[in-house]
């Protein structure tokens, strides 16, 4: 069997499971023991562990990994309503502009929710950015549900879009179980799908499932070699007229945002102004509803990558770089860890005192 045929029938074949790694709901409050790191010290018989008596208070809590978690402040401040599609259509209406991300993993999640960003899509950009892959080909359904359920548990408010990965959409009846899982296991609130004209009919089968469809047309990576290589589309007339049409088919399909990437900021304008639909842009100029970008690139993480329409709100990967160095600088010289990083035993220390105090 090919690797394509391989990857085909993979992508068709999983039962729509595996909801327990979505977010578990709140569970109803109960008395119990704590330790003074605020941890349950309860053992199976109601016994408060002597082990856990002798924990010092002063030390804190003892974690092995950090938790993607709420915020210290988080509770002081009022919920926000989360974001759906009425939401994002009355965003178009009102002419209020709509944020984007594309994130990868809970940590980050916590952290685009919390600043407010309305939008976060999981890209099979992963495959550039977290594989190391040099295009979005090799990138999975397996790999899009992964950071999807991890994404999806940093999530309070923002809505979630799970890109449909190459091949796994090329007809109705294949992209059908693939959306499904990506909604059912991955925790999306809808789905991206490459492509305009050749795709309605799936967009519109979906639709009709009760799958919310974000289209995306343009400069569509999944067809990089098609298009030989990233390059900007719909420059002439011909070019324009084929992605209006690309436009109005994935608008009429029932498509409630299209992406528009890579195309002249006219043109995008053009296409924003004909649509009742949200257009979110990369690379298209400021006349979209909305903008995207990825979020390792806008945080100046990939310092290589330079195009045309980034523009970098940080500078992490040299603040990283930095972090790393004096880190190893410190290992290395032993001035880390110090006293205050290390943990000590009250018990031996107070008899150590009582021996000293003998005549």
């Amino acid at each position: 069997m090919s690797d394509f045929e391989h990857r085909r029938l993979a992508g068709v074949a999983g039962q729509l499971s595996s909801l327990a790694d979505l977010p578990p709901k709140p569970q109803s409050t109960r008395a119990t023991s704590q330790r003074p790191n605020g941890r349950d010290s309860t053992g199976p018989n109601g016994l408060v562990r002597a082990a856990d008596q002798q924990d010092s208070a002063a030390d804190g809590p003892v974690a092995v990994y950090s938790v993607a978690g709420p915020t210290a402040d988080e509770g002081a401040k009022k919920p926000r309503k989360p974001v759906r599609l009425p939401t994002l259509q009355r965003m178009k209406r009102d002419g209020t502009r709509i944020t984007a991300v594309t994130c990868y993993d809970a940590t980050f999640a916590r952290l685009v929710d919390e600043a407010g960003i309305d939008v976060v899509l999981v890209g099979d950009s992963l495959g550039n950015v977290v594989q190391g892959q040099d295009s979005t080909l090799p990138v999975t359904l397996d790999d899009i549900l992964y950071h999807s359920r991890a994404v999806r548990r940093g999530l309070r408010r923002a809505h979630l879009v799970a890109d449909m990965p190459f091949m796994t959409y090329h007809s109705p009846e294949v992209a059908l179980p693939n959306a499904a899982r990506l909604m059912a296991e991955g925790g999306a609130h809808g789905v991206k799908l490459e492509g305009g004209v050749e795709v309605a009919a799936t967009i519109s089968r979906l639709v009709s499932c009760g799958i919310p469809v974000m289209a995306h047309i343009g400069l569509t990576p999944q067809s990089v070699h098609a298009m030989g290589g990233h390059r900007v589309q719909g420059r002439g007339n011909e070019a324009r007229t084929r992605l209006l049409a690309d436009a109005l088919a994935v608008e009429a399909a029932g498509a409630y945002a299209v992406v528009l990437e890579g195309i002249p900021a006219r043109l995008a304008g053009e296409l924003t102004e004909a649509l009742r639909i949200p257009t979110i842009g990369i690379g298209a100029g400021a006349g979209c509803d909305g903008q995207i970008l990825v979020l390792y690139d806008m945080l100046g993480l990939n310092p290589e990558f330079t195009p045309k329409f980034l523009k970098r709100f940080g500078e992490l990967g040299a603040a990283t770089l930095t972090a790393l160095r004096a880190y190893g600088d410190e290992v290395r010289e032993g001035s880390f860890p110090g006293v205050d990083h290390a943990y000590n035993d009250p018990t031996t220390e107070l008899e150590i005192a009582a021996l000293k105090a003998l005549p």
